[in-house]
């Protein structure tokens, strides 16, 4: 998919992440950006108008990222929904439930251009 058309949810309670991952997706050639301050908005906002792809902080107020995963997964219409978890940690087990939950590709923070590009070429292909 073209990256253009491509829609993207950005969820982490941080607004200087959400600002700086904004920077970095529109840097990739990405115009179709929205973003929730947690989980639950998150999950709201994919339910009345699904994205294509989630980047989603993990530890968040309210619904967590693994909470999001799980119910994005639950829904139909968003169960195939490429998502990516963006964490501070690379903490072995959460990995491993996130990965059980279907999560498609995880980044570290603090990420940089290229490791985002190819976090997310990993999930949708590779980007025009």
């Amino acid at each position: 998919m073209f990256q253009k058309n491509m829609r993207v949810l950005i969820v982490d309670d941080t607004s200087t992440s959400r600002m700086l991952i904004r920077d970095a997706l529109e840097q990739l050639g990405m115009t179709q950006i929205a973003s929730a301050n947690d989980g639950e908005e998150a999950l709201k906002a994919m339910v009345a108008s699904p994205s294509h792809l989630v980047i989603s902080d993990l530890n968040m107020p309210k619904l967590d990222g693994l909470g999001l995963l799980k119910a994005i997964r639950a829904h139909p219409p968003t169960k195939k929904t490429p998502f990516i978890i963006l964490t501070g940690k690379s903490d072995r087990a959460v990995i491993e439930q996130a990965a059980k939950l279907g999560v498609n590709n995880y980044i570290t923070k603090p990420f940089t251009l290229a490791s985002l590009k190819t976090g997310i070429e990993a999930v949708v292909g590779k980007l025009q």
